[in-house]
């Protein structure tokens, strides 16, 4: 689920980031791309959890 949900953070940040850029908006462009980061590192925390559970079941 982690992954879903970092990924529509990712879209959620690129609006704002494109929004505040359409409007020069400074502050909503800067929000959007710490969104966007904020979901890449969800995103990939939850891809490294996966690979992990993997491995796990491989060892079995």
């Amino acid at each position: 689920m982690g992954k879903l949900k970092g990924k529509a953070e990712q879209i959620k940040g690129k609006t704002k980031e494109e929004i505040g850029s359409m409007t020069d908006d400074k502050s909503m462009e800067m929000k959007g791309k710490a969104e966007k980061a904020k979901g890449r590192v969800e995103e990939s925390s939850a891809d490294a959890a996966s690979r992990m559970r993997r491995m796990g079941e491989k060892k079995r």
